[in-house]
């Protein structure tokens, strides 16, 4: 049997309080020095608070119907439903006799994707915060298979609109200031335990122990060796030169989880209750969750109901926000060049000015 992240069957009763997912998501990745990405998986088993990563684990032989039968208590697959794709990945609904539901994706991609997504998911779901589906098993597909390279098995949430923004902001906050599931972060370490993507680039999560040192090497800098550009190398160097002073206000700086990847495309509800998807999962500031803000839509009310569960420090706060949000310029200029370049341009000449 697979083990890497553990926790309970939804039989236990105690995966049952996330209803149906009807969404999907991507951020995904491997692990910065733990062996090649298409020969790890995670499996949702018995402790909840376990989060690893077993290198070597491939599903048993058969098809994933077999697979849900087999390993999640909730009885014969009475009805598969496909629906809906990603580009890379196709989308189906597996109905037990239970009447338990579960979401899953197939990809012809190695599992790298959706082994970063499963261990954020799950990351996040700890929190019992927002709306989060339990992720069963990310991973290879069993030997054999007709169905792709990889599958995700997560619980099928009721997907709905944007909801209450006040409630969006709160639940979000309580999320960041959530105790870590994760053992290093607990220690006061940042990044993930695998890496994973933020869109489609690779976003390396490789712990160190000083936030502003992590954000700088592993997301400013990173972008910028993918960007190979010497006017935004010269700037964002410059930048990184001056940052550290912008976070001695801040004092220590405790790891949060984050999403990572918090667009409005990312954000809906569940029952009425604030939902996230998608994410590009790693314990970092909580500030930097503001880094998408220009995409998000979030209003004064959520912000008021976040800074107060999670009070603002003012001091170098704007300045903080732009770093942030260069992260996510840089990124989106690597994807799909354009306007992004000026914009990342801008930032980093008001940041120096």
């Amino acid at each position: 049997m697979i083990t890497g992240i553990t926790a309970p069957s939804p039989a236990s009763g105690l995966a049952s309080r996330r209803g149906t997912f009807a969404g999907g998501g991507g951020g995904g990745g491997g692990g910065v020095g733990r062996g090649p990405l298409s020969r790890v998986a995670i499996s949702v088993r018995r402790s909840p608070s376990s989060l690893r990563v077993a290198a070597g684990a491939r599903a048993e032989p058969g098809s994933v119907r077999e697979w849900i039968e087999r390993n999640l208590d909730a009885g014969a697959v009475t009805d598969v439903s496909r629906g809906g794709s990603s580009g890379w990945a196709e989308f189906s609904t597996y109905t037990t006799e239970s009447g338990k539901r579960f979401f899953v994706k197939t990809s012809r991609r190695d599992p790298s994707m959706f082994i970063g997504e499963g261990a954020g998911l799950n990351a996040m779901f700890e929190t019992n915060t927002l709306a989060i589906p339990r992720v069963y098993y990310a991973g290879a597909t069993p030997e054999g298979s007709r169905e792709g390279n990889s599958f995700i098995v997560m619980d099928h949430l009721n997907f709905g609109g944007r909801g209450d923004q006040a409630e969006f902001g709160r639940q979000l906050a309580l999320m960041h200031a959530a105790t870590p599931a994760v053992e290093e972060a607990r220690a006061g370490k940042f990044g993930f335990t695998v890496d994973n993507t933020c869109g489609d680039t690779p976003q390396p999560n490789g712990w160190m122990d000083d936030w502003v040192q992590f954000y700088l090497e592993r997301r400013i800098r990173h972008q910028l060796r993918l960007a190979r550009d010497s006017t935004l190398t010269e700037l964002g160097e410059k930048v990184c030169e001056r940052a550290p002073l912008w976070f001695e206000p801040c004092g220590a700086i405790k790891p949060s989880i984050l999403h990572g990847d918090l667009w409005s495309g990312n954000i809906g509800t569940v029952d009425g209750k604030p939902s996230v998807f998608d994410p590009a999962v790693y314990y970092g500031h909580s500030e930097a969750e503001f880094g998408m803000s220009w995409c998000a839509g979030f209003s004064q009310k959520f912000y008021d109901a976040y800074f107060e569960v999670l009070p603002k420090v003012e001091t170098h706060f704007e300045e903080r926000r732009q770093l942030y949000l260069l992260y996510h310029y840089l990124n989106h200029y690597n994807l799909f060049g354009g306007g992004y370049r000026g914009q990342c341009v801008g930032i980093m000449k008001g940041l120096l000015a």
